[in-house]
């Protein structure tokens, strides 16, 4: 085994195949939607226009807020994921510890929901016409009126968020639980031995020592939030008007509904280096905090 690992032929030969693969899966894609972004058309035909669709980019209201609303939404989404997802894991550990398999597995459970089924469900909770929903019936138990959530831009991303909460957090909680229960029991006891209480245990030992799979699941958790798309697609359609539309549900529209494929690639660029940059500055901030520590 070390005669054949050891010879970089033998490895190239049996790397390639898996290597063109990958290639051929995602980076020609990738390379055919930005040369795209350099063409106006659709399936009929296209015309090289240069640099015409960023700078169109460049002057798009419309881009701009999908812009910002993904922004919001993944800063908002991954910060509870993150916070819940933790407490929840911290919960497991040192409460609940060897007995918290069942509350771990409820927790999980809408995380193997279909997302669209748990938008649509969502949809019905806080439903105001033609029948009252659960949530509105409980505003109008206590004496408080009934809310339209899907009716301005502020309540619709509330519900939003918390759908993205509710079916993710479990997942989270659970990548996060991985990483707490690595950290030895040796340690914790010599800490408590010395008089450490549970917040010092937590600000002292656990937190940086979970810090690795903190930011894996940070970074995991930006770049899901930043490609939402079936869920909002389900529950809000980018409502009320445009406000919560994200910048996959702008560039499916403007690809598939209105055939400007050179356009919609050039969004897809956009989104591309927006998770790409948001990857660098998690990278950054963390090596940073390291090099402090």
């Amino acid at each position: 085994m070390k005669s054949v690992l050891g010879d970089k032929k033998t490895i190239l030969i049996l790397l390639l195949p898996a290597m063109l693969l990958y290639t051929l899966v995602k980076l020609v894609p990738v390379l055919w939607s930005l040369g795209l972004s350099f063409f106006q058309g659709d399936l009929r035909g296209f015309t090289f226009v240069g640099l015409a669709n960023f700078s169109k980019a460049l002057e798009d209201a419309e881009l701009h807020q999908a812009i910002l609303f993904t922004l919001q939404y993944s800063l908002v989404v991954t910060a509870g994921q993150i916070l819940l997802g933790y407490l929840f894991a911290l919960f497991y550990v040192f409460v609940l510890r060897r007995s918290s398999a069942f509350v771990r597995a409820l927790v999980f459970f809408p995380t193997v929901l279909p997302s669209v089924a748990v938008a649509l469900l969502f949809q019905r909770f806080f439903e105001v016409a033609p029948q009252t929903g659960p949530v509105n019936s409980i505003f109008n138990a206590i004496g408080l009126p009934s809310i339209d959530w899907f009716g301005a831009p502020n309540t619709s991303f509330v519900v939003l968020v918390v759908v993205a909460l509710w079916s993710s957090v479990g997942f989270f909680a659970l990548l996060m639980y991985a990483g707490l229960v690595d950290i030895p029991e040796e340690l914790l006891e010599s800490a408590r031995i010395d008089g450490a209480n549970g917040l010092q245990l937590i600000r002292r030992i656990v937190l940086p020592l979970s810090l690795p799979v903190l930011l894996s699941a940070t970074i995991f958790s930006f770049n899901v939030t930043l490609k939402v798309f079936d869920t909002i697609y389900a529950l809000t359609g980018g409502g009320p008007g445009t406000s919560t539309q994200p910048l996959t549900l702008y560039m499916f529209k403007t690809t598939f509904t209105f055939q400007d494929y050179g356009y919609g690639a050039t969004i897809a660029l956009v989104l591309t280096l927006i998770c790409l940059c948001v990857s660098l500055l998690i990278f950054g901030s963390a090596r940073k905090d390291r090099t402090k520590a």
